[in-house]
């Protein structure tokens, strides 16, 4: 089969055929004839797998034919990063309709995409929150939507964008063709597709199982040591291009800026970035210019580089959905790939749970004449936030005389304090508690009881 089995308008066969596409992938065989029918469809498809062209190819087709210059299309994506993506594969594959389309998110001024809007476009790619920013303000007209694409929606799930995702459902036309895509279907998607597909076609392909093409290696190392293990690990691995995860975005910056620092061209992408700063890491490790992306979670939803030679997980991630989206990003294209996990103590129920997942057990692996036993320094200092950049709390301007008073402040400070998981990220330095392995995290001395 090919793309020519659609019978897509020439102008968009064009485009196909410029990209280099021949074969459709398993998602685009599968879903791209219902939605040229104009029917509903419910895609379960992990990222790679070819689904942005599932529906874009469509919609060409669909918008081609019709009036120009109002919004018939929208697709709403949980990333800007996964925005500018969809937003470039319609210019690629629509590059000879003129169809014009633009992406709508926040981190930018709302007032160049204003007048985008108001020069008419057809199709939109929108984040959640910027785009209901753009409802309440009525700089946005959908009355003349006919298509809506909710893509990634489980990640919208996770990263909370669910209640705005109906808001947004409220103010489109009823009658229209919807698309959803996602790569698991927790029972809250479960319900939100019921509620806006109409008796939808559901297409579905791979496993949500890690791919055959990607070897897993487990590497047990003490959280203080992770740093100069992975150090180690690049020195003695042939790698091409490196994606690291970790757990907060202040721990992304502070190992890119750590191999950085030891030689190799890496960047991180944390939500901390300005949109500028965050393309240009993205284009930079697209093309090359850099070796190694350190990233969280969520900064790296919607990353699609084919040639991902290893993908290192520095933190374990929360969940196995997490994982297999992880490690999803190499072993592509027919490829090998290579997932490197750093194990601590803590970290031993999800690697049974990953286990069971793979239904095999997972190489434990050590590294040849790296010091394990070095013991942890005092005090944290890889991930403390230098001094500058730590909050200060004003000290009261009335005097204590109380241990009422003391108390009351203390307790206040708690309320308001970060969790333990993210508390690097609000700018508060670990310390630890005689004897316990509990980080407490506050930004100067606690009053003293008197």
């Amino acid at each position: 089969m090919t793309f020519h089995s659609f019978n897509l308008h020439p102008q968009i066969a064009a485009g196909v055929k410029a990209l280099g596409y021949n074969t459709p992938t398993p998602i685009q065989r599968q879903a791209i004839p219902p939605v040229l029918r104009g029917q509903d469809v419910m895609g379960l498809a992990q990222t790679g797998t070819g689904k942005t062209a599932a529906f874009v190819l469509p919609i060409l087709e669909r918008l081609i034919k019709g009036p120009r210059g109002r919004i018939r299309a929208l697709v709403i994506a949980p990333t800007r990063e996964l925005a500018e993506q969809i937003n470039t594969a319609v210019a690629d594959l629509g590059r000879q309709t003129h169809i014009r389309s633009m992406t709508i998110y926040g981190g930018v001024a709302m007032n160049p995409q204003i007048q985008k809007l108001r020069a008419g476009v057809e199709i939109v790619v929108a984040c959640p929150g910027r785009l209901l920013d753009h409802i309440q303000h009525a700089t946005i007209n959908l009355s003349n939507l006919e298509v809506l694409v909710l893509d990634e929606a489980d990640r919208m799930f996770d990263m909370g964008f669910l209640p705005d995702i109906r808001k947004i459902i409220k103010h489109v036309p009823a009658k229209r063709q919807t698309l959803m895509f996602a790569a698991t279907m927790p029972d809250d998607i479960r319900r939100l597709a019921q509620d806006v597909l109409h008796a939808p076609v559901t297409v579905q392909v791979n496993r949500t199982i890690p791919a055959s093409t990607v070897a897993h290696g487990l590497y047990p190392v003490d959280q203080h040591l992770k740093t100069a293990l992975l150090l180690e690990l690049l020195r003695h691995t042939d790698t091409e291009s490196v994606l690291i995860f970790t757990r907060t975005k202040h721990r992304a910056r502070r190992v890119g800026q750590q191999l950085e620092n030891a030689g190799y061209r890496a960047a991180s992408l944390q939500g901390n970035l300005s949109q500028n700063r965050r393309q240009a890491a993205l284009d930079g490790f697209r093309d090359g210019s850099y070796q190694i992306l350190v990233a969280t979670d969520i900064a790296a939803r919607g990353i699609d580089v084919s040639r991902i030679s290893h993908v290192i997980n520095y933190d374990m991630p929360d969940t196995i959905d997490a994982y297999t989206h992880r490690i999803g990003r190499t072993g592509r294209a027919e490829r090998t790939g290579d997932a490197f996990t750093f194990m601590t103590r803590e970290d031993e129920a999800m690697v049974r749970s990953i286990e069971r997942i793979l239904g095999q057990e997972v190489e434990r692996r050590t590294l040849k004449g790296f010091d394990y036993k070095k013991p942890m320094p005092a005090r944290d200092v890889e991930f403390a936030r230098p001094r500058h950049e730590q909050r200060r709390v004003p000290a009261s301007k009335k005097p204590k005389t109380s241990r009422t008073r003391t108390a009351a402040a203390v307790s206040q400070k708690e309320h308001h304090a970060p969790s333990s998981r993210g508390a690097h990220d609000h700018g508060f330095a670990p310390q630890r508690s005689p004897g316990s392995t509990t980080h407490k995290y506050r930004a100067k001395k606690p009053p003293t009881r008197r």
